[in-house]
């Protein structure tokens, strides 16, 4: 479970889950990945301008993020529907995960879930073995950007190189 504090730290064990992705009920969740590195990116919500441009910046960062055999998985507490339009209205690619209903029981897992009742602006970047490695909270009202995502890639590609050389 997350630190009680706040939001789940590096050197912990992911929490499993899986949440709808698509209308037809399709479930998808970090495990689905194992071997690749997962960013999870929990957002407030869809239609908020910093939201837009937060998820909007991770699908034109796409290319990047598959050098790194990166899987960015976006969460909010928005309902399957509403990622459904937003993700058309954006061109967003990756999977918007709707943690909807018990309403945010992924991100209050995480340490990344709001007294006012949707998810924080938090990033977490999961090992390939499902292990946090990275997280970090934003102010809601700060694109957090995908900098700090792609040092935590960068420091476990290097990690991969020590292990196997």
């Amino acid at each position: 479970m997350s630190d009680p504090n706040g939001l789940i730290q590096p050197g912990r064990p992911a929490p499993g889950f899986t949440l709808p992705a698509t209308p037809d009920g399709r479930q998808t969740g970090p495990e689905q990945f194992r071997g690749r590195p997962v960013v999870l990116a929990f957002y407030p919500a869809d239609w908020s301008p910093v939201c837009g441009d937060q998820m909007s910046l991770y699908q034109s960062a796409a290319p990047v993020f598959a050098q790194y055999q990166a899987v960015v998985l976006g969460l909010s507490v928005d309902s399957i529907w509403s990622h459904r339009a937003f993700a058309q209205s954006r061109g967003i690619e990756f999977p918007l995960l709707a943690d909807f209903e018990p309403k945010g029981e992924v991100a209050r897992r995480y340490g990344a879930y709001s007294p006012q009742g949707e998810a924080d602006r938090a990033l977490v970047v999961l090992d390939p073995a499902g292990m946090v490695t990275w997280s970090h909270l934003s102010p809601p009202d700060v694109n957090p950007g995908a900098d700090g995502i792609f040092d935590a890639l960068d420091q476990l590609a290097a990690n991969r190189k020590v292990m196997a050389g």
